[in-house]
């Protein structure tokens, strides 16, 4: 399956700490090779790097482990495709502009009958490629476009958590929905089911989540390397989401069927999972 990462940072940070293992992660060998991507959030617009080739093998990918741009708020995906074509249109992150915000979505899973259900509906949203990703997400901006109206400033983070739930249950009856997505305001990311290194049928956890005070003056420990976070200011709040836990730290696995929401390395809001 494919795999999601994202970064929520109290201060500005480079990027960096997700390139190595999205790369690592993304390899031909690894058998994940049809497309990588990271969005970093700059304000309420976003420097968005996709290409639909693996990770492990690209040139921009080490550009960026040196000379990506500091954000408080990053979105990394690795495609392992199953509907579309390998293009640099079916790639992800996807974005889109809604109420003055660029806003971003990544999914794992595969929906099924998605063009055809009504929980689906896209009112005016069309999608660019042919992936059940980019459609969910066109789906999703349609139920949000109402809530956004009228204003560039984000609406209640409760109405916004509200829309999110019951957008979540849509998804997991059509098929595994693991999502990240971000209107620049605020990180929601919703755990499912995922196809595991065991290869069993998707089951649970479909996230990870990892909560850090980060402190620049110190060395990294050995457990971080690959995930180093780099900020100027001598102490942030982080908080990474992964499709698996990726160090030695105490990583916590989502409940299926969990969303949470998160603002500058904080958790802001949190429902359910059974």
């Amino acid at each position: 399956m494919c795999e999601l990462l994202a970064l929520s940072t109290s201060e500005p940070a480079q990027l960096t700490f997700s390139l190595h293992t999205l790369a690592s992660r993304g390899s031909a060998k690894g058998g994940v090779h049809d497309g990588w991507g990271v969005a970093f959030y700059q304000g309420v617009d976003v420097a968005l790097f996709r290409e639909p080739q693996a990770a492990g093998d690209s040139a921009l990918v080490r550009y960026l482990e040196n000379e990506g741009p500091s954000t408080t708020l990053g979105v990394s995906h690795i495609r392992h495709a199953t509907q579309g074509m390998v293009q640099f249109v079916n790639t992800q992150p996807f974005m889109r502009e809604l109420g003055g915000h660029t806003h971003v979505f990544a999914h794992n899973g595969t929906l099924v009958n998605f063009q055809t259900n009504p929980t689906m509906a896209l009112s005016g949203y069309s999608p660019v490629g042919q992936t059940d990703s980019e459609h969910a997400f066109c789906a999703l901006l349609a139920r949000l476009h109402t809530l956004w109206a009228g204003g560039s400033s984000p609406p209640p983070l409760e109405a916004r958590m509200a829309l999110l739930v019951a957008f979540a249950a849509d998804m997991r009856a059509l098929g595994p929905a693991n999502f990240l997505y971000s209107d620049g305001d605020t990180l929601f990311a919703h755990g499912h089911r995922r196809i595991h290194a065991d290869g069993e049928p998707a089951e649970p956890p479909g996230l990870w989540l990892l909560e850090r005070v980060c402190m620049s003056a110190a060395p990294p420990p050995a457990h971080q390397d690959g995930v180093a976070i780099e900020a100027e200011a001598e102490e942030h709040d982080a908080m990474l989401i992964a499709s698996v836990a990726l160090t030695d730290e105490a990583w916590r696995p989502f409940n299926e069927g969990e969303l949470v929401a998160v603002r500058q390395g904080k958790l802001l809001a949190r429902h359910g999972g059974v």
